[in-house]
């Protein structure tokens, strides 16, 4: 299963961490005959194990590029069914399907780093067959950004047609959102890892104004000398987390990606029947030459 989900029930609080691609991309569901069945299988017993959930307070760990669009939401209304305060966190790169799961945060607890990334975009598939058959997916791909767009519409009280214009972009890829534009948009509540108020540009220049070679606190700025940094003074407050932010770090391991799931960077990936093709016109001019 490419979908790490890993479920940590404690007493009062319950981490659940979502990484790497959600579900199997469709390309790549029955290149082995029992993958999809084995993928699915084990996502739904996933599920059920979020569905059991009794703790009062979750927090949901997200590192993702995306994914599948229908377990994304079949995680989503999981989620959203439990009677818990629920804190959605966005790291790294947070895109497509991933966006979706971020929406399942309970009122004003939609979390995204400081450092973050956030890629909203209209849905894509493989398909092969005659023209009916390409006209029924046309469809179901225009039924589903119509879903998703509302979902972002009821979660950010914004105009759905918004999220529709956004998702658009760049030949319907979406963009790349900074944490600022996510918060512009409705999407996220709360940047976390960052000083309220404070620009990226001037942390290292306050710090120099805190600190002296002795770690006391001085009153005379002196921008270039040496200072001590690892301990800051205690007033230095991040923004403002619903639940300590260092509860979401501790068991979070590092975003393994790579290229081919950054939808933005390779554009729409060929079915393996147009890479067949782009092989065998491959081999023909060789064979001219």
């Amino acid at each position: 299963m490419e979908t790490q989900i890993k479920i940590t029930n404690e007493t009062s609080v319950c981490t659940i961490d979502i990484e790497g691609v959600i579900g199997i991309p469709e390309d790549e569901q029955f290149n082995n005959s029992s993958h999809s069945v084995a993928t699915y299988e084990r996502l739904r017993e996933e599920i059920e194990k979020i569905g059991g959930i009794e703790a009062k307070d979750i927090i949901v760990n997200i590192r993702s590029t995306g994914g599948d669009v229908n377990d994304a939401l079949l995680i989503y209304e999981a989620l959203v069914a439990l009677d818990a305060k629920i804190t959605t966190r966005c790291f790294g790169y947070t895109a497509s399907a991933a966006t979706i799961i971020a929406q399942a945060a309970s009122e004003g607890c939609r979390e995204i780093a400081s450092s973050a990334l956030y890629l909203v975009h209209m849905s894509s598939s493989a398909i092969e067959g005659n023209a009916s058959d390409l006209v029924e997916r046309i469809d179901l791909l225009k039924k589903t950004d119509d879903r998703i767009a509302s979902l972002y519409a009821a979660r950010s009280n914004r105009d759905k047609e918004e999220f529709v214009t956004l998702m658009k972009q760049n030949g319907g890829r979406g963009r790349w959102l900074a944490p600022e534009e996510v918060l512009q948009a409705g999407l996220a509540d709360v940047i976390i890892g960052v000083e309220e108020g404070t620009k990226r540009t001037t942390i290292i220049d306050r710090v120099k104004d805190w600190f002296n070679p002795s770690g006391k606190e001085r009153t005379d700025a002196a921008p270039n000398s040496d200072i001590n940094i690892l301990h800051l003074p205690q007033d230095l407050s991040q923004a403002a987390s619903t639940i300590a932010f260092e509860e979401g770090q501790n068991k979070v391991r590092g975003s393994a990606t790579i290229v081919c799931e950054d939808p933005a960077l390779d554009g729409t990936p060929m079915s393996p029947n147009a890479m067949a093709y782009a092989e065998d016109l491959h081999n023909l001019r060789l064979r001219k030459a």
